[in-house]
């Protein structure tokens, strides 16, 4: 099967961080799930806010104040078109970590209840998980999983049965799986949830750049995003919340910039997005951001997704004849995502031998301990895909296992 319609050449061209070596090795980079590399327009962006633009936004006269809150909001209106959402339905944030906080402690807070369930999916990060635990402690919620299959695809009978014994408020998932790739039906459980009243809340971290994320047709709540997992900054993401939720959710952080007015006797707060963007923003990431969305753009991230879902296959079929070597997620719809575990060698192991040859991988657990368990492991080496990987990346990958396997043989 070819790769999709994408230029590789002209794509990898535009990656500075990829035309280095690692131990004498070309860099093979397939640790894009955990964090992407970064094209020089986004680069570009960044360095020209803080060589030419540098100065806080909102509420300043001068010039170059103005133009730096013209272009922070241009980058929330260019996020919210390319999610099929408002402006006013898009907040910044650190990461999708700190989103799916904001959700769980300022909605959470206001709407949960002894008695109260929050349904969340056995493969979700820890971050989808650890917030829910600790507002449940705080509002006398519970906290149950979603099963999973030895595929590592959501049991959506389960699902059904859980709702329909009327006290799950939330459900928690994720829109692809960080560890087998699988790209979950958003749009099902969203539809299942809403006719028991519950509200949905999306893990879309590894979605945002492997396919085209729009909340409308999700009909999801809440969905989060990090810039830094699809070409973006780190340290900038974001939450899109429905805006009649937003408005009844009470601040997550307070301070300045989020007010209307403050007295000793009483604060009102602005209205949502300002209202949950305490502080100084990190203005040149949001300008990054929105730049690797336009980025998206041009490269086409359905091109992309097709691209490395056929470099995910072809390497998990030439990985699969490795003696020893078992490959964890078999969904039938997945992402460009292979995590495998090798016998007698553990996963950092393999890490460290495939970095002698220059290929960088995720060994761990992958913020997924619940998911392990339910496989029977510690960890898994992952490699994962991007638009800019090539036919060579997999070869390179490939014959490292190889060499790992004969180390540890």
């Amino acid at each position: 099967m070819e790769p999709g319609t994408l230029d590789v050449s002209s794509t990898r061209s535009e990656f500075p961080a990829l035309h280095q070596s690692v131990a004498g090795s070309p860099l093979t980079y397939l640790d894009n799930s955990a964090t992407t590399q970064r094209p020089q327009s986004v680069l570009d962006a960044v360095n020209a806010f803080y060589s030419h633009d540098n100065a806080n936004v909102h509420r300043g006269d001068h010039q170059l104040s103005q133009r730096a809150t013209e272009a922070y909001e241009n980058a929330r209106k260019t996020l919210a078109a390319w999610l099929n959402a408002t402006p006013q339905e898009v907040v910044f944030t650190k990461g999708c970590t700190e989103a799916l906080n904001l959700v769980a402690a300022s909605w959470g807070g206001a709407n949960l209840r002894p008695g109260d369930t929050v349904l969340v999916s056995t493969m979700e990060h820890h971050s989808n998980i650890v917030p829910w635990q600790q507002i449940a402690g705080h509002t006398g919620a519970t906290v149950e999983p979603i099963p999973v299959s030895d595929s590592i695809e959501l049991d959506l009978e389960a699902l059904k049965a859980r709702l329909a014994k009327g006290d799950v408020r939330a459900v928690a998932v994720k829109a692809v799986c960080n560890v087998g790739g699988t790209i979950n039906p958003v749009a099902e459980v969203a539809r299942l949830a809403h006719a028991h009243g519950a509200v949905v809340v999306v893990d879309a971290a590894q979605a945002l750049a492997h396919e085209q994320v729009d909340v409308q047709a999700w009909d999801a709540d809440f969905v989060a995003l990090t810039a830094h997992k699809a070409y973006g900054p780190m340290g900038i993401g974001a939450l899109y919340g429905k805006s009649s939720l937003l408005a009844a959710m009470p601040p997550y952080q307070t301070g300045g910039g989020m007010v209307r007015g403050v007295s000793f006797e009483k604060t009102n707060f602005a209205d949502p997005p300002e209202r949950f963007e305490a502080g100084t923003p990190n203005v040149a990431g949001a300008i990054g951001f929105g730049e690797a969305v336009r980025f998206l753009q041009k490269v086409g991230v359905e091109n992309a997704a097709r691209h490395e879902t056929c470099l995910a296959r072809r390497a998990e079929e030439l990985l699969e004849e490795v003696p020893g070597l078992k490959v964890y997620g078999k969904a039938k719809h997945k992402a460009g995502i292979v995590s495998f575990t090798l016998d007698a060698a553990h996963p950092h192991d393999v890490g460290t031998v495939l970095n002698e040859y220059g290929v960088a991988v995720r060994t761990g657990h992958h913020c997924c301990m619940p998911l392990m368990k339910r496989l029977g492991i510690a960890a898994t080496t992952r490699a994962s895909f991007a638009c800019y990987n090539n036919d060579e990346d997999v070869e390179r990958l490939v014959r490292a296992v190889h060499k790992a396997k004969e180390l540890f043989s």
